[in-house]
């Protein structure tokens, strides 16, 4: 009966935040987030539709924090669980498979719902969205930490997956509604941070739960962090989008602008070369369970020596990414990243073929290649959004879906398929590099050809 109780007074706590509104209050918020230090994107007044909760203004600190406690979320729900594999195979009765299927139903319900967590917020409102996202994030949780079977367990995961995204997609719309220029981008980097240390600690905070309290404490932990989400959301998050700018929800109309994007052979090139460069480096992720415990013989609490790596070089991509721009066109930025990922993926082959499976070679090889993905992402990414410049939300929901919906096919079935062997893994993730590459070489032909084509048109 409390958890009843709980939960109701959260969906009532989710009503009031999007339907209160006050004129005076909302003058009074614009003008402590300028004390702030803030600038708000100039020249749209916030109207009196606008909630109450926007007068509670917060420092930068705070909302950086919350943002990026946003977007935490979902790498949090993936990674956190990951050595409670085997112990919720043995307490569920359930194979590895079965097991490994509940971060398939994860991926698949949060690869679908990106599709619609940006165009529902432009019609509902931010906040709303977040805060009933994280409702229904809770109750998975809630669900998975109750579960009795592995298809309650599914179940479950799918409803955390589908609310997952909400906050990082949302999030960002936020974060360009308030601000603009240096500022931006400044809270986009340390967004973009925390966003990347999440991977990195969330197996180890799994690890020693599993250790210490076993597997369903791991979903109550999660439950707890979206509670404290949840608080934070309602009392000091503003609304940043006025009802005034708001649009009307058509999901007929969104899907025709949908099958347009799908149906550009430049945009699903660029997209198959960013999703299965990443899918490279996600195999041994969805495949770290069998990679850690039973290929490294290493123990629930030593997750860290494959995520830490790839988190490293992550990071330090994104740095040489961020130095190099201005600097090299992104073609060229692009080269650089498939050579290091080639060198890197080449390196990892070749030392799983011919040398015995020791620590750290095991693992350098898979954070180098991190760092030549994240050379090459951004500049892909770049060229993706250049594409649709009236769209370019839109384009980048359907880049992450797709991205998603590739992840969801490592996790369910590619990673299962070679995690056995550790000459499979290093297999995998050259195959998959290759089709990348083939993808951002299909694409150069395709412009180049298609330059040619106007050159000629021109001509005549």
């Amino acid at each position: 009966m409390r958890l009843i109780r709980s939960i109701s007074v959260l969906f009532g706590l989710a009503a009031q935040a999007g339907t209160i509104s006050d004129h005076n209050s909302t003058k009074h918020a614009i003008s402590r987030v300028r004390k702030a230090g803030f600038q708000l994107t100039a020249p749209t007044p916030i109207d009196s539709s606008a909630t109450l909760r926007l007068a509670r203004a917060t420092p930068r600190w705070q909302l950086v924090a919350i943002l990026a406690g946003l977007a935490m979320l979902g790498p949090f729900a993936i990674d956190t669980y990951m050595p409670s594999f085997r112990a919720i195979g043995a307490s569920l009765n359930a194979t590895a498979l079965q097991v490994q299927q509940t971060l398939s139903a994860y991926l698949l319900a949060f690869a679908f719902m990106l599709l619609f967590h940006g165009a529902l917020s432009d019609a509902f409102g931010r906040r709303s969205i977040i805060l009933w996202s994280l409702i229904a994030f809770l109750i998975g949780s809630i669900g998975c930490a109750l579960s009795f079977n592995i298809e309650t367990l599914w179940l479950f995961r799918a409803v955390q997956g589908g609310a997952a995204g909400a906050g990082m997609v949302v999030g960002r719309a936020m974060v360009r509604d308030l601000f603009h220029g240096h500022d931006a981008q400044r809270i986009m980097s340390y967004i973009t941070l925390v966003f990347g240390l999440a991977p990195a600690i969330a197996p180890i905070i799994g690890g020693w739960l599993q250790v210490g309290l076993g597997w369903h404490s791991i979903f109550v932990f999660l439950s707890l962090i979206t509670v404290a989400l949840f608080w934070l959301t309602w009392s000091k998050l503003p609304e940043s989008l006025p009802t005034s700018q708001r649009t009307q929800f058509h999901p007929i109309v969104l899907l025709r602008s949908y099958r347009s994007v799908f149906t550009n052979a430049h945009f699903l090139l660029l997209a198959g070369a960013v999703g299965f460069n990443f899918a490279a480096f996600f195999l041994y992720i969805a495949a770290a369970p069998v990679f850690i415990m039973d290929l490294l013989g290493l123990g629930e609490h030593q997750f860290a020596w494959l995520f830490i790596p790839g988190i490293v070089g992550i990071m330090s991509g994104a740095y040489i990414s961020g130095r190099v721009a201005g600097r090299l066109t992104p073609e060229r930025s692009i080269r650089l990243g498939y050579l290091i990922l080639g060198a890197a993926a080449g390196l990892n082959l070749l030392y799983n073929l011919l040398l015995p499976l020791r620590l750290p070679w095991a693992v350098v090889f898979i954070g180098l290649y991190t760092v030549g993905m994240s050379i090459a992402m951004p500049s892909i990414s770049i060229l993706i959004l250049d594409m649709f410049p009236r769209t370019r939300g839109m384009a980048a929901s359907l880049q992450a879906f797709l991205s998603s919906m590739l992840n969801a096919g490592v996790s369910g079935l590619l990673a299962p398929a070679l995690s056995h062997s550790r000459q499979a893994l290093a297999l995998g993730m050259m195959s998959l590099l290759t089709v990348g590459f083939i993808c951002w070489s299909g694409y150069q032909s395709l412009r180049a050809a298609s330059l040619t084509e106007k050159a000629n048109s021109g001509n005549r």
